[in-house]
């Protein structure tokens, strides 16, 4: 049996706790002087559920919060990133062909298709194989420097994408975004599954759209029910992490592509930033303590 201890699975898989599974998983490497201590996917069962603004609010929180974070586009035939963030171009080539990604305000290193093509409302007409290249290019061919976390912005579904990054890339965590409609059970279900069966453990779940606030009143309203995705979260052993409301002033940041406007008091994704430092530490801890012995 192989040695777990350096798969980022060895917390949810069950292999580990039977003395090792036969393989060790064959991740692909990032360039050299690359590295990220924590790999974060960010995905949901369905599209439109707002994990891409999950994604890069969790990117500006964390990183106003003093970690080196990098984002890494993995919707590939529908790229929002760039836009969310304010970027046409930036995108450099080493000699070596080795990509440069873009820098955002706040120097979050971001890599995107749609940094890349010439006419950014160009549609990527592409056959799942080449897709999922361009995917092992982003993390194996890009300079992403020394970052504490680097967050995956998973396309939605369960196809050819998911299944090549959970694969191919050393996944720390799969946190999982959805909505209070009335299919989330079955939508969070599917997407938990797909993990299980792919050894990535669950970060928790984040519902986005969760409810608004009267402008005029101040009454809080939810639209689309209420309590749905806790039961979801619980139905499939994760913790149900944070509410994110429909914020009117959100929407705008986005759309002005001035995310990293968002005042650093907010109170939105504390459980979900909480939850990803804690990893952080403790893989920091991990390293710290296996060069003193080494010493």
């Amino acid at each position: 049996m192989a040695d777990c201890s350096g798969c980022p699975s060895h917390d949810g898989c069950a292999s580990a706790n039977e003395g090792g599974c036969s393989t060790v998983p064959n991740f692909l490497s990032m360039t050299k002087g690359s590295s990220a201590l924590v790999t974060v996917a960010v995905g949901s069962g369905k599209g439109g559920v707002g994990k891409s603004t999950v994604t890069a609010l969790l990117a500006v929180i964390l990183q106003q919060a003093g970690y080196k974070v990098g984002i890494l586009d993995a919707d590939i035939t529908g790229p929002s990133m760039a836009h969310t963030f304010g970027l046409e171009h930036g995108v450099m080539q080493r000699e070596d062909q080795v990509l440069i990604p873009a820098r955002t305000s706040l120097d979050i290193p971001l890599m995107s298709l749609n940094l890349l093509l010439p006419n950014k409302g160009d549609p990527v007409v592409w056959r799942g194989p080449v897709i999922v290249n361009v995917i092992k290019q982003f993390w194996s061919e890009v300079e992403w420097g020394k970052l504490d976390v680097l967050l995956l912005d998973m396309p939605p579904g369960t196809g050819d994408i998911p299944l090549t990054v959970f694969q191919s890339l050393p996944v720390d965590r799969f946190l999982l975004v959805s909505t209070p409609q009335d299919l989330v059970q079955m939508i969070v279900s599917k997407a938990a599954k797909m993990a299980a069966m792919l050894n990535v453990p669950l970060l928790g779940l984040v519902e986005n759209m969760s409810s608004v606030k009267c402008p005029d009143c101040g009454k809080v309203m939810y639209p689309f029910g209420h309590g749905k995705t806790a039961a979801a979260a619980a139905a499939v052993g994760t913790d149900f992490l944070d509410e994110m409301p429909i914020d009117p002033a959100l929407a705008e940041l986005i759309d002005a592509g001035k995310i990293e406007y968002l005042p650093q008091t907010t109170d939105l994704l504390q459980n979900s930033k909480a939850a990803i430092a804690a990893l952080i530490d403790r893989k920091k801890a991990i390293i710290a303590k296996a060069e003193a012995e080494e010493n």
